[in-house]
């Protein structure tokens, strides 16, 4: 069983930004992204809500809306990295043994996805999980922005991954799956991927799970029906507020 007081959600953020500079401080309604993100997790209602800040202005907007940061350092190779590197910080003895990586970049994600996604890891074989939803339209399963879950997903709420890729090959039938940026971690999965070097497949794609398919972690994927909005352009920042409209 999955109890909230061990489980913790954590919301890795950065400044850095090649197509939005500052996105997790991007002001929506007058709330910093990286508020809205925090308080859809304090939403889902699975743990403690801890946002890892690799810049002093994230943690000091987080703290004064009543949030909980901590500072890392700005070398981390990719988000999960830097939640590891968070909760060694916190966490050393290794209390929480269930940890949820929520990107910061997810402001309007429906808190059920973030449940659905930790519930993945209710099979005990099961070292992480991520959620993906199905991609509608030829030039979505060929946008290379787009990363797929490759999962026997059809008919079914849950299944082991198989791969991640941006361009799937052309033998590969349909239906396929876009992945989002949640992830569950069970506390040594976690721990191990930290220390694992980056495969050669995530640099070429840039794609953290492949990490942890290389080196022969279970990922499950869990089926959502919706997958969050994310902001990575100027475009999606406005997209954001207009679906944000209404809580601010």
């Amino acid at each position: 069983m999955i109890e909230q007081q061990n489980t913790i959600i954590v919301i890795p953020a950065r400044l850095a930004s090649r197509n939005l500079p500052g996105k997790p401080l991007a002001d929506i309604w007058g709330v910093p992204m990286v508020v809205h993100v925090w308080r859809r997790a304090m939403e889902a209602k699975i743990g403690h809500v801890l946002v890892a800040a690799a810049d002093l202005p994230i943690a000091e907007a987080v703290r004064a809306a009543g949030g909980d940061a901590i500072m890392t350092g700005r070398g981390a190779r990719t988000g999960t990295d830097r939640v590891a590197e968070a909760l060694a910080m916190r966490d050393p003895q290794g209390n929480y043994s269930h940890v949820v990586n929520l990107e910061a970049d997810l402001p309007v994600v429906d808190p059920l996805s973030v449940q659905r996604c930790l519930a993945g890891l209710t099979n005990a074989i099961v070292d992480i999980s991520t959620v993906a939803a199905a991609i509608e339209g030829a030039e979505a399963v060929h946008d290379p922005a787009t990363v797929k879950a490759i999962a026997p997903l059809a008919g079914r709420e849950v299944a082991f991954a198989r791969d991640f890729l941006r361009e799937p090959p052309v033998t590969l039938p349909p239906p396929f799956w876009q992945h989002a940026g949640i992830y569950a971690y069970r506390r040594p999965a976690l721990d191990r991927f930290a220390a694992l070097p980056q495969s050669p497949r995530e640099r070429d794609l840039g794609v953290e799970m492949l990490r942890a398919l290389d080196n022969g972690l279970k990922v499950a994927v869990v089926r959502i029906d919706n997958l969050p909005l994310r902001v990575a352009s100027p475009a999606d920042l406005e997209a954001a507020r207009i679906a944000l409209k209404e809580k601010k």
